[in-house]
């Protein structure tokens, strides 16, 4: 009925199942602007602006952000992120480099994570999401 683990298994690692990731934005591309909106969010290229999610972020590990603010619901960094990071949870890969502040409720790190920044752990982070700029109306 119980097995025992083997000893020599190492564990599998936990990957957060609060969201799904709906849009990716695969390696070897580059986009600089600001992201927001509602959803889950895998980034594997380029990226430069603000991120603010109402749900996951994912930084995979050739990921690269630069921005000044990151909120999201979840982030996880396997890649590079040069900002600031508000989140309910962070979540920083063995992989991951981040180079900027972090404000969160949960915290969790691997062994050879980097990060260069302070953490301001709190009891509770609410995430506020700006609507999704419409494009404006063309006049023809």
């Amino acid at each position: 009925m119980f097995r025992r683990r083997d000893e020599t298994t190492p564990p599998t690692p936990q990957t957060p199942t609060t969201a799904r990731v709906t849009t990716v934005l695969g390696g070897g591309i580059s986009i600089k602007g600001n992201l927001g909106g509602s959803g889950s969010v895998r980034i594997d290229g380029g990226y430069e602006g603000d991120i603010n999610l109402s749900g996951m972020l994912v930084i995979g590990e050739t990921g690269r952000v630069t921005c000044e603010q990151i909120t999201a619901n979840v982030v996880v960094v396997s890649g590079a992120v040069k900002g600031n990071i508000t989140a309910e949870k962070v979540e920083i890969r063995a992989s991951g480099r981040v180079w900027g502040d972090v404000t969160t409720a949960a915290f969790s790190t691997e062994e050879g994570a980097f990060l260069k920044g302070r953490i301001q752990m709190e009891e509770e982070v609410e995430i506020e999401v700006d609507d999704v700029l419409e494009p404006e109306e063309q006049e023809d």
